[in-house]
């Protein structure tokens, strides 16, 4: 089997048919991931010393990743 059939029939499987989607979905994830990073610092951070301003901010990296979470399941169907 090719290269080229391989990566074909791994994007059929996948649903990977529209290149757009494809790059929204990988760009979600990196974003995502560096978002669920600064959340655990935040925590870490918030355990040593109670801040209310580090306290809003973890709110609302919580919030986007919640919303980010939602856009790429609804990229996946």
């Amino acid at each position: 089997m090719g290269i080229k059939r391989f990566i074909k029939t791994t994007r059929e499987l996948l649903g990977l048919q529209d290149k757009q989607k494809e790059s929204k979905k990988k760009a979600l994830k990196s974003l995502l991931k560096k978002l669920i990073q600064r959340k655990r610092e935040l925590k870490d951070i918030l355990k040593e010393k109670s801040s209310k301003e580090l306290q809003e901010e973890l709110d609302i990296v919580s919030l986007q990743i919640k919303k980010g979470k939602k856009i790429l399941h609804e990229l996946y169907e």
